[in-house]
């Protein structure tokens, strides 16, 4: 098999931020938002994210990050420190193609310890936070947190956000004890959000209480920072009895309104609770919106549909992040947007597919088990992708295709030869037309469409092919085979794995992830070739078979792959060891690709996607229009 690993070295001088060749591109678009008048978005104030990972027989790999605020012409030295105290520079020159770096000649005979120091105009400017290695530390892929799993949950979704303003990302998980699809009876346990710092260190406990049912489509919980303080918040559907995490119960305490014979929570109140993310600790609760009503308006009598529930962050004035809260899908479908500003909660627009708004009822049973967000109209405020429809930023439909509801769905600049973003999407009914369908992400028009004789349950989109500019795409259960951007049949196999992708070794393509492997996709033989199996590791959400997070939260801009261990006792962080010649800016300052990490967590979960083309044969990304000071 011929090397899997597209060239890279010319490729690598649109990124390297050095050269005319990168400020050319960039420039202009820069000057371009700002003679538009668009305010940057308030985004993360991230550290460099260093991470070192020993490899064996005395090298140990290095990765950071290149911030989306740093100027183009930055350059790096790096650091090991060792018991001594002396610090010694390993580079000979300035590193300038990539944010990684293998040391060749770590001693870990005794603790040491790295750090990067960025270089501007042959200056040094302030060192990293530094990465420590024990003595004798262990030769493995992966940071390792313990955790506190209580008797009979398992580690479930994760996010992350900056809880304690320290420029690091913390964890925030979901630990789900026993669980019931909403179509099912029978009693559940009441879910549990733990904080964990990526030492390790335990930060709190929030238990949401009886009267928060367990399953997939209950608790969406939103981790970002909505207020601009630099430290993130943790929002989430609560009711009497949540128990925050400094010990304090919201609401009624002895409430209980689970129905005995069926297990359901069909009667009493329900609030949006949204915590201090440092400290777990309530920080304001309200009633719930969209109410559930009366049960059969949302399309049956015992509870399926009622408790469909989707959460998004998206910025709705372009330039301040809003919580918007979701209820409903098959039949109708409600969106309300919030604002947490200056220690006060307010609730700006309410969609409602059936409130009698004309034009709404077409909104009605196209949503997703899933949703995206990013500014499809370029005006630089966002929109959701709420599964066949789209609701624009001031809370009014955009357009509804008809296409009905879906269990997968992709947006980015898939076709990066024609202008703006695109969405590829599956459906449930059988479609003569679209069963499975690649459309304008502004317009809602088909640009192509394969048929179908049934549900199609799986859809991915990713660029695996460098033959092929722009994305391929493939599902499963629909029509077979594996599609370019235009929708054209480049291979009758597709491949096996249609979960998630993940961006991992050297190069522009991404990369397959499926229950605890990632893999390459060999476009000549059309097969699999497993790069990576997290030994000791297991997948969640059943045949989803997700990890517990999938995102840029360390090192380079590649991503990192959190699973949980087969005895649910430990996170681990695996992180890419493999040189690149590319250079980006993490991925966490394309503000579509950090709402993606956001949402991520949703239901049925979907992989990350930018707001711009990543894959071969890609332009220099544009520069992020941000701030992040506080």
């Amino acid at each position: 098999m011929k090397r899997l690993m597209a060239s890279g070295i010319a490729l690598s001088a649109l990124f390297l931020g050095v050269p005319a060749g990168s400020a050319a591109n960039q420039e202009p678009l820069a000057k371009l938002a700002v003679a538009r008048g668009r305010a940057p978005r308030q985004m993360e104030k991230l550290g460099r994210g260093l991470v070192a990972i020993h490899q064996g027989d005395g090298k140990v790999y290095l990765g950071w990050r290149l911030l989306g605020t740093d100027p183009d012409n930055v350059a790096f030295n790096v650091y090991r420190v060792t018991g001594s105290g002396a610090a010694l520079k390993l580079n000979q020159q300035v590193l300038t193609r990539s944010t990684s770096f293998t040391d060749l000649h770590a001693s870990l005979e005794q603790p040491s310890a790295y750090f990067v120091r960025p270089v501007l105009n042959g200056r040094e400017q302030t060192a990293s936070a530094p990465f420590k290695l024990p003595a004798q530390a262990p030769a493995r892929p992966y940071l390792s947190i313990p955790l506190k799993t209580p008797a009979g949950y398992a580690p479930n979704d994760a996010s992350v956000g900056d809880l304690d303003g320290d420029g690091e990302y913390e964890i925030v998980l979901h630990q789900a004890g026993r669980g019931r699809d909403n179509a099912q009876n029978g009693m559940t346990d009441p879910p549990i959000l733990e904080a964990y710092k990526l030492d390790g260190t335990f930060l709190w406990r929030i238990h949401l209480g009886k009267n928060i049912r367990e399953g997939a489509h209950y608790t969406q919980f939103m981790v970002y920072d909505l207020d601009g303080d630099g430290k993130a918040e943790v929002a989430c559907k609560t009711a009497d009895g949540t128990v925050d995490g400094k010990g304090k119960v919201i609401g009624d305490a002895q409430a209980n309104y689970v129905n005995p014979a069926t297990g359901r929570i069909l009667d009493g109140p329900e609030f949006l609770t949204i915590f201090n993310g440092a400290t777990g600790a309530e920080l304001v609760t309200a009633n719930y919106i969209p109410p559930r009503g009366k049960v059969s308006d949302w399309g049956d009598n015992y509870g399926n549909r009622v408790d469909r529930f989707l959460a998004c962050i998206a910025y709705l004035d372009g330039r301040r992040p809003s919580l918007v809260m979701c209820r409903g899908y098959y039949t109708r479908a409600v969106l309300a947007a919030w604002n947490w500003r200056a220690g006060k909660l307010s609730r700006g627009w309410t969609f409602d597919s059936d409130d009698g708004t004309p034009g709404n009822s077409a909104y009605r049973g196209q949503g997703n088990h899933n949703l995206s967000v990013g500014d499809v109209d370029g005006d630089g405020k966002d929109e959701i992708i709420y599964g066949a429809c789209a609701i624009d930023h001031d809370g009014k439909g955009l357009y509804a295709t008809g296409l009905g509801h879906g269990d997968a769905m992709h947006l980015s600049d898939m076709d990066p030869d024609r202008p703006g973003l695109e969405v590829f999407q599956s459906h449930e009914k059988p479609s003569a037309i679209a069963g499975s369908e690649f459309r304008d992400a502004k317009t809602g028009r088909l640009i192509w469409g394969k048929p179908s004789q049934g549900d199609v349950g799986r859809a991915l989109a990713a660029d695996i092919d460098p033959r092929h500019k722009g994305y391929e795409c493939w599902v499963a259960g629909g029509t077979r085979g594996l599609f370019n951007c235009q929708g054209e049949l480049i291979s009758s196999t597709p491949p096996r794995s249609c979960n998630f992708a993940v961006w991992w070794d050297g190069d522009l393509l991404r990369e397959l992830l499926n229950r605890n492997t990632i893999s390459k996709w060999d476009w000549e033989n059309s097969s699999e070739t497993v790069l990576l199996t997290a030994e000791g590791c297991s997948s969640i959400n059943g045949s989803k078979a997700t990890p517990v997070l999938c995102a840029d939260i360390l090192g380079d801009w590649r991503e990192e792959v959190i699973w949980r261990t087969v005895d649910n006792q430990e996170l681990r962080i695996y992180t890419t060891t493999l040189p690149t010649e590319h250079r980006l800016y993490t991925l966490m300052h394309d503000p579509q690709y950090r709402l993606s990490v956001a949402w991520q967590n949703v239901v049925y979960n979907q992989p990350t996607q930018p707001g711009f083309y990543l894959g071969e044969g890609m332009k220099a990304p544009p520069h992020p229009n941000i701030t992040t000071r506080k």
